[in-house]
């Protein structure tokens, strides 16, 4: 493990705090190459298993986490599950090898806000980075889906449509207009697309959309599409896929 100081930008803003958590060393060096030649990134930290990620995101305040998922001691979705549950600001990236894997899955469930393979070009994980740190989210819309709904096929055992799920009473909490910015968000749409579909402006949009991760209770738009997928609201599209 390794930890740095916080130093200013270029800009005299404060630089995105990163931390970087794999069991590989040459993996962390490589990200680390990458996201410091960055103006405005800083890498403050690394860890090799999951509990010292967790240690260290209550010891560094990163803005985010870089996460494995195969991790000796405890791996990463174990990690993501505490750091959300002790209601870290930190926003997590699971990293995967298979876009299909059902850790990626398992991650976004606990709590990580997006996950990237880690074959990632470089633009794209800086690009991915920053989107997260934002609280956008950056897994593209078609990976998740196929994500989605290979988890969920897989729960009803069998390529079968799931058995109906029970509607979450919070749903009932939403207006009619807010249950269709979140059947959007499920739809993998960013705002200014759901602002076309539904003929609205930008900003009421992003106000929707606050509005329904509060009453919710959800951390950002990626767990509202899990959130979408467990509570029966959004159903696979191709179940003979």
């Amino acid at each position: 493990m390794t930890a740095h100081p916080e130093g200013p930008s270029a800009s005299g803003e404060r630089p995105l705090r990163l931390l970087l958590v794999d069991d590989q060393p040459l993996l962390r060096v490589g990200f680390r190459m990458v996201l410091e030649s960055e103006e405005g990134l800083e890498v403050v930290g690394e860890a090799a298993d999951g509990a010292e990620a967790v240690r260290l995101t209550r010891e560094l305040a990163p803005d985010v986490v870089l996460m494995d998922v195969r991790m000796p001691r405890m791996d990463g979705i174990e990690a993501t599950r505490l750091i959300a549950a002790a209601q870290s600001p930190a926003r997590v990236i699971i990293l995967t090898t298979f876009d299909l894997d059902e850790y990626a899955f398992a991650g976004l469930q606990a709590g990580a806000s997006a996950f990237l393979l880690k074959d990632v070009a470089p633009a794209d994980l800086v690009h991915a980075v920053r989107l997260v740190a934002s609280g956008d989210a950056v897994v593209s819309p078609r990976v998740t889906q196929r994500l989605l709904e290979t988890y969920v096929r897989a729960v009803a055992g069998g390529g079968g449509r799931p058995a109906e799920a029970q509607p979450d009473p919070l749903l009932q909490e939403l207006t009619p207009r807010e249950l269709e910015v979140l059947r959007a968000i499920c739809d993998g749409l960013s705002n200014a697309e759901i602002a076309r579909r539904l003929y609205l402006s930008e900003a009421t949009v992003k106000s929707h959309v606050r509005r329904i991760l509060s009453k919710l209770h959800l951390r950002d738009r990626v767990q509202a599409v899990v959130y979408g997928y467990e509570t029966g609201l959004v159903v696979p599209s191709n179940p003979d896929y």
